[in-house]
């Protein structure tokens, strides 16, 4: 399994100015609660006392789907993978490397690119800097290349890569054409019978048909369950899988 945590290497948070928006509402439903408790009726009470669990559960999903939840789920995609160890694989959106130095792990003479804008409103302190330190501190930087660029014009050749990853990244394009675009990005940088997995929240569906009326096969989705649920199941993270006909 992927340590979630390390001494030495740090992840941030996804999204985090969502995370204080969410803390933000429930500091604001706990001050109600407590005024309530001292002026309002006892129905009252109880109905926004509901609501601040209700809120306060929310970032505790959100929270472990951020710091923990992600590491499992992605640790039991990439088993299923089975790299040999000598692939060349893509991580578009690698953010501070926690997908991106889990497949380094698991690579010997193989190499992970990632490519990513590294903005901070995506990730906290979302920077080539700090995903180059984790990537020393985990002992892959040898196998770990990094750089800046838009995931829906990639530099790279077609047919470059035997796998394609990306976790939450690909739905912070705003425009459907946009990702569109960087799906069809992902399948033409893989190589012929390469396999692709993104995880992602809310736009499977959107992926899942790009791919296929691009002549991907075996695209599937595939509910990845509560460990990426952030704040809510109607906030619930899916798998799209996919394979390039050889």
């Amino acid at each position: 399994m992927i340590a979630a945590r390390s001494t030495r290497v740090s992840y941030g948070f996804d999204a985090p100015y969502v995370l204080i928006g969410l803390g933000a509402v429930a500091l604001g439903y706990l001050i109600a609660l407590i005024l309530v408790g001292i002026y309002g009726t006892a129905i009252a009470f109880w109905v926004v006392a509901i609501i601040t669990i209700a809120m306060i559960a929310q970032i505790g999903l959100f929270l472990y789907a951020t710091r923990r939840g992600k590491f499992q789920v992605w640790s039991e995609l990439l088993d299923r993978l089975a790299l040999r160890g000598d692939e060349r694989v893509l991580d578009l959106g690698p953010g501070r490397g926690a997908v991106l130095l889990a497949v380094a792990r698991r690579l010997s003479t193989g190499r992970v690119v990632g490519i990513d804008l590294w903005r901070t409103i995506d990730q906290s302190g979302n920077s080539a800097e700090i995903a180059e330190r984790n990537a020393d501190a985990c002992g892959v930087a040898d196998r770990v290349e990094l750089c800046t660029g838009d995931m829906t014009a990639l530099p790279f050749p077609d047919n470059e890569f035997d796998v394609v990853v990306s976790s939450l990244a690909i739905h912070n394009i705003k425009s459907a054409t946009g990702r569109a675009a960087a799906v069809r990005e992902a399948l033409r940088v893989l190589r012929p019978g390469g396999r692709m997995v993104i995880a992602d929240i809310s736009k499977a569906p959107e992926y899942r048909e790009v791919l296929s009326a691009n002549g991907a096969r075996d695209v599937t989705i595939e509910p990845l369950g509560w460990r990426m649920w952030f704040a809510g199941p109607w906030m619930s993270t899916n798998a799209v899988m996919a394979t390039k006909p050889a």
